[in-house]
């Protein structure tokens, strides 16, 4: 087979896929996404030919000529559409990116004008399509540094790792030298078939006879400390309900045994070879059910105490009951209420680099883990804890992160390859199938919210009380601190009087829930966001003036139900009035589009519509989140940060290199940046809660600043003038009018035995809050229940924003993603507990034809807490997404749908069943 040009001798294996042939042979650059041929990552040539690597016979290659994204450039000479890619940074974590270059590579012009059909074989989950569109469309976003555009902070500058995206070279978890892995032993999971049983015994014996299984590890060889698979910086905030290995499973698809071989082929016969008998036990499914007197207790075994669980025999994991005010005297004086029950359903997280895991330990005993992870420090720790070893003793690196959206700050792999690896002295490797990633990891944590609200006819709100249950699944990992959340800010963003809520988070025998982008707060908005335009329909009063009479203003105070009031929470900047008016400026002036385009009536069957919500997100989260880094002057008179916070989409690595060297008025380019590796800096809380910005970036600028310092002290040292007379430039110091070259004084203190080295440190607090404002105009069929989205706009408070460019598009990935949930993604489980849709064809994410081309403006704000003025903005555009269609929908037909998610059948029958309450019209005699 040529592959690239170059002839490889060897042959598949039977049976073997093209896809895992060409990553033997060293082709990294074609990924695993789905091993089903619907995602697109593993996309090559055969013959020219662009074809689904993952469901292609590696034998059919065979004589025939093999591309792969390695091999589309011509030497150093990028392909046009890598060019493309790059000019319009068409990508954002990029796992799909070499997928997404062969398939578009080899596109005419008639193909690019039909990309809705053309690339519906390609997935992306980061992006929103917006930026691979313009790429493919060979439109540039490109903002190359010029003399007078260094990259600093307010600048675009593309990704460092672009190029490597493009041309395959990126290395992500399992991207590795099998070279740096001599023996590496291979792992696969026997999973329960039971929603709730306890392990009777487990047979192992025919499974060790599978040539090639080298260990079978079962709840006999876990360790016994209780733990759970959350990563919090206080590790505490979540209840211990888990063991590596347990001898009961309360979920389809838990671990129940671990075979360990040569080949993942002869780790997969192992587990169907091994023997488990099981007693089978009561189960409950429905979160409701599940809090009933004799209800199954799914943690009935744990001390209450010490596993911090609520109350375990009534399967309560936390609660909250809170009132500020009170909310009957508020409902009372209302001349308007509205009280409804809003559900919404599980939603996975879909990152295309599915859970993966390679622990070793080396000659000195040391135990070394690459995962995929957004929370290298937080698992280290993890690690130590659950296995017993010093901190000291385990090192975690992440590579670049194919997409994480909350779901990688969990400890799902890490713990069992790490066990193995202890056990045998070899290298183990755990990947994740998409069927894995579906019915074993995390799924968003199902809601059902009962909602009480009430104003004056002024618009006054005079009571919002919610009842909250949420569905935490088998395991309590995030449970408090999502419940918590979700009713933190999506009630704090109104201005009320009468507040209250009651929540309790509750297991049951289903998959676990975890984190999820906006952890608690998508739920929650989709209730308050509809009950406030609710109110405004019974006032009669446009629903955008009922919101601007009760939002939060600068400076008012944001009153908190939390039993601990928030005090290290305030307004670092405010731009929510301005959100507003962006997005309602931006539907008028499409309404005024298309009534000149004539097409604001688009027939009797259509039924027009606008929609809107808000949104408000703290920051940081709570209870402290920490980061550190380094800066270091080098040799060449470049600089290098250490930094401790992943790479997977959100963009922090261009950010740290901006922010740094606008501290140091240098070019983003020449800021390397090193991150990811609990042996480079001290300690990093993670890449969640939307803080590679405003913490890991709020160190790196107080480090950066100090290298500047430092820089200054030695130039002037060196020149005889005073460090207040010294000032940076690009590549080197002016002392007073003399030039001193940065790569001169680095070799001046080399000579010296000296180097310059800052270091900066921040503990998340105080804290600001960011806002996002989303409006759609949409068009129902009301015959058919077919929705189409005529406008979509969002307005984001990001503060100074620090890529613009970079920042729409995590807001554009925002909303794809959102919509997805809005519209047709759904977790679903089945009267047996299992997860019914166990492969991605089944589980609908949203494909370039879904996606609308979103209008995106930024608020003009400085926040006076965050870096050089910069918010947060990762987690935040996903939150008003699904209220704003709901609304919009509810405008156009009249009918308030109160659950998610809005697919068409939903639609269609919640219109006929609204047709069949409506009174009838009187027919007069004649």
């Amino acid at each position: 087979m040529d592959i690239n040009g170059t002839h490889h001798p060897h042959e598949p294996r039977p049976g073997q896929c093209l896809r895992t042939f060409l990553r033997e042979e060293g082709m990294l650059g074609v990924k695993k996404g789905c091993d089903g041929g619907d995602c697109g990552a593993c996309t090559v040539h055969v013959d020219g030919v662009p074809v689904h690597s993952c469901v292609y016979p590696a034998v059919r290659a065979n004589n025939k000529s093999v591309t792969t994204v390695e091999g589309l450039a011509d030497g150093d000479t990028l392909h046009p559409m890598q060019e493309n890619f790059l000019a319009a940074q068409g990508f954002q974590c990029g796992f799909c990116t070499a997928g997404m270059l062969m398939t578009t590579a080899t596109f005419d012009d008639a193909q690019k004008d039909n990309l809705p059909r053309n690339l519906k074989g390609n997935l992306c989950r980061c992006t929103g399509y917006r930026a691979i569109d313009d790429a493919v469309h060979g439109v540039s976003t490109d903002m190359t540094e010029t003399q007078d555009d260094c990259g600093h902070v307010g600048a675009s500058p593309g990704a460092p790792a672009g190029r490597a995206v493009v041309t395959g070279t990126a290395r992500y978890t399992l991207d590795v030298d099998p070279g740096d892995y001599p023996g590496l032993l291979h792992m696969k999971v026997l999973r329960s078939p039971h929603s709730h049983a306890r392990i009777l015994s487990i047979d192992t014996e025919a499974a060790l006879r599978v040539p090639g299984v080298q260990a079978v590890f079962t709840h006999e060889d876990s360790p016994a400390l209780l733990f759970s698979t959350a990563q919090h910086e206080i590790f505490t905030d979540d209840p211990d309900d888990t063991l590596v290995l347990d001898s009961v499973v309360r979920h389809v698809g838990q671990r129940v045994a671990a075979v360990v071989a040569d080949t993942v082929a002869a780790a997969e016969a192992g587990v169907r070879a091994v023997v488990v008998q099981y007693e089978l036990l009561p189960a409950v499914l429905d979160p409701a059910k599940a809090l009933f007197p004799g209800a199954p207790a799914v943690h009935g075994d744990k001390n209450a105490a010490t596993s911090r669980i609520v109350d375990p025999a009534r399967n309560i994991v936390a609660e909250l009951h809170t009132e500020l005010g009170d909310v009957a005297a508020g409902l009372a004086e209302a001349d308007v209420v509205h009280q409804e029950t809003y559900t919404t359903q599980r939603v996975q997280h879909t990152a295309l680099e599915t859970h993966a895991s390679i622990a070793h330990v080396d000659a000195e005993g040391r135990l070394h883990v690459r995962s995929s992870t957004q929370t290298p420090f937080l698992t280290k720790r993890a690690l130590a804890r659950v296995l017993g070893l010093a901190e000291d003793r385990v090192h975690v690196v992440a590579g670049r992160v194919g997409g994480g959206f909350g779901g990688k700050q969990e400890m799902l792999t890490e713990d069992i390859v790490a066990l193995a690896a202890l056990a045998l002295g070899r290298p183990v490797q755990l990947e994740y199938t998409r069927t894995e990633q579906l019915t074993a990891s995390t799924t968003r944590h199902p809601f059902t919210i009962r909602l009480s609200a009430g104003a004056k006819h002024d618009g006054t709100l005079t009571a919002l009380a919610v009842d909250v249950l949420v569905n935490t699944g088998a395991y309590g990992n995030h449970a408090p601190g999502v419940m918590f959340h979700s009713c933190g800010e999506s009630l704090a963003v109104y201005q009320c009087a009468n507040k209250k809520v009651d929540a309790r988070s509750v297991y049951t025998n289903t998959v676990p829930s975890g984190a999820f982008r906006g952890y608690g707060l998508s739920q929650m908005f989709f209730a308050v966001e509809s009950a406030m335009d609710e109110l405004a329909a019974g006032l009669d009063m446009d629903p955008m003036e009922f919101r601007r009479r009760n939002m939060v203003r600068d400076g008012t105070p944001m009153l908190s139900t939390s039993p601990a009031p928030e005090e290290d929470v305030e307004y670092g900047s405010y731009g929510l009035d301005q959100c507003v008016e962006l997005v309602v400026d931006a539907l008028r002036r499409g309404e005024e589009r298309y009534r000149d385009a004539g097409l604001d009536d688009l027939g009797r069957d259509w039924a027009v519509g606008t929609g809107t919500a808000l949104s408000m997100i703290d920051t940081v989260p709570p209870s402290g989140h920490y980061a550190h880094t380094a800066a270091q002057l080098l040799p060449d008179g470049t600089f290098e940060l250490r930094v401790g916070t992943a790479e997977f989409g959100n963009g922090t690595t261009t950010v740290h290199a901006q922010v740094a060297a606008t501290a140091l008025n240098s070019r983003a380019r020449l800021v390397a940046v090193r991150q990811s590796d609990t042996d480079l800096t001290e300690h990093d809380t993670g890449a969640f809660g939307s803080t590679g910005t405003v913490v890991a970036g709020k160190a790196t600028l107080l480090a950066a600043e100090e290298l500047a310092a430092q820089i200054c002290k030695a130039a002037a040292a060196h020149t005889g003038v005073t460090a207040e007379t010294c000032t940076l430039v690009p590549g080197a110091v002016d002392c007073g009018g003399t030039l001193l070259p940065l790569d001169r004084l680095a070799a001046l203190l080399a000579g010296a035995g000296t180097e310059l080295t800052a270091h900066g440190r921040w503990g998340g607090t105080p804290r600001s809050v960011a806002f996002n404002v989303h409006g759609f105009r949409v068009a129902v069929n009301t015959g058919t229940g077919e929705l189409r989205i005529l406008q979509s706009v969002q307005a984001a408070d990001a503060g100074v924003v620090v890529n613009p460019r970079q920042c729409r598009g995590q807001v554009e990935g925002g909303i794809a993603q959102a919509l997805g949930a809005a519209l047709y993604e759904e977790v679903v489980v089945g009267p047996d507990g299992a997860v019914e849709n166990t492969i991605l064809r089944q589980y609908h994410i949203p494909t370039f034809a879904d996606v609308p081309r979103s209008e995106v403006y930024f608020a003009k704000t400085h926040d006076v807490l965050g870096p050089l003025g910069a918010k947060s903005m990762s987690e935040s555009p996903f939150n008003p997404v699904a209220p704003a269609l709901a609304n919009a929908i509810r405008n156009a037909t009249g009918v308030r749908f109160t659950a998610l998610p809005l697919a068409r059948d939903v639609i269609y029958l919640g219109l006929q069943e609204a047709r069949l309450h409506m009174p009838a019209v009187p027919v007069l005699a004649t």
